[in-house]
């Protein structure tokens, strides 16, 4: 830099010298690192934060190697409205392509990217090859364990729409997928809440998350159960939350697997005692499979508003792994 030129973003961070904060995991924040994203989230969602320069200055690149819709729009949508500027890669963008390494390819973007936004829909230990270094954050949005940020989205919905987290119950029905296993980890942090899994036989939970959840339940007077069988109806919910059967980027080695979720389809009959249940789904939804179109399209429904706040829940995750700079 020369003469009275102003500081890029970089070089402002250089000066500040402070830890990067990276989002792999929901494991990976604290429970007041939670509480707070959530609550940014509803305060973005709500209006109540002017938008436009948490980011001045810091550049964002989005690197999916898998289809998105809402989770790649709210992550980019984000990082304009808080005035960052973007570079989005494609699955054929990077020199990983032709055998440069993770590690590698990550020192040269941390180089010229403050934050870097992925979605691989594969093994976690790629992001963590990603989060290797110490000049460029990075969040997760989505691996095949885990889809941290969509966790965050749905607490900020219940957030704006009840007031709180605490004492929710919240009822999930279908496979046992990423997004269940985020909403576990996220849901059982918050006290008094009851989470109630619903999962087809063999599409449940991983035993190592159940068993994660289970323990931060105890810990915050919460209480996680999966179940197998829609025999009985949960009563009493506050929340009916599902997801596609097929989540993006896997398939299911069982060919007679519709069979199997068939029972746990999300119908208007769930509401017979649950009636003042509001919904919750992921997005994309199969209407007819999964859940059925009078209950997404119904009075009952928060799906398409719960889209909406994966942006605002990727501003306040954003500006977070900004924050510390």
């Amino acid at each position: 830099m020369t003469g009275t030129s102003r500081p890029t973003g970089r070089e402002r961070q250089t000066v500040t010298n402070a830890p990067v904060q990276h989002l792999i995991s929901s494991t990976d924040l604290t429970d007041a690192q939670l509480r707070a994203l959530v609550e940014r989230g509803a305060e973005f969602s709500a209006g109540k934060v002017r938008s436009g320069n948490q980011l001045a200055g810091l550049v964002a690149g989005i690197y999916f190697t898998k289809t998105s819709t809402r989770t790649r729009t709210s992550f980019s949508a984000a990082a304009l409205r808080l005035g960052a500027g973007l570079i989005s890669f494609g699955p054929g963008d990077l020199q990983t392509n032709t055998g440069e390494t993770l590690e590698d390819t990550a020192e040269v973007l941390s180089r010229m990217l403050d934050l870097l936004v992925v979605r691989t829909a594969g093994d976690p230990a790629e992001l963590r090859a990603f989060a290797q270094q110490q000049r460029m954050a990075v969040v997760n949005a989505m691996t095949s364990d885990e889809h941290p940020t969509q966790a965050i989205a749905d607490l900020t919905t219940m957030h704006r729409h009840f007031g709180s987290i605490e004492n929710l119950r919240v009822c999930y029905i279908g496979e046992g997928n990423n997004s269940a296993a985020a909403l576990a980890l996220t849901l059982s942090r918050f006290r008094g809440t009851e989470l109630e899994l619903r999962t087809p036989p063999g599409y449940g939970l991983h035993p190592d998350v159940l068993r994660r959840a289970q323990q931060y339940a105890q810990a915050h007077g919460a209480r996680v159960e999966e179940l197998h069988s829609m025999e009985s109806a949960p009563v009493g919910c506050d929340v009916i939350y599902t997801t596609r059967w097929q989540t993006t980027g896997t398939s299911k080695p069982d060919p007679d697997w519709r069979t199997v979720f068939a029972p746990f389809q999300v119908t208007t009959a769930l509401w017979d005692k649950s009636p003042d249940a509001v919904f919750l789904h992921d997005l994309p939804a199969h209407r007819g499979e999964d859940v059925t179109a009078e209950v997404l399209d119904g009075p009952h429904s928060l799906a398409f508003d719960q889209s909406e706040n994966k942006m605002y829940a990727a501003m306040a995750v954003l500006e977070w792994c900004a924050g510390a700079r």
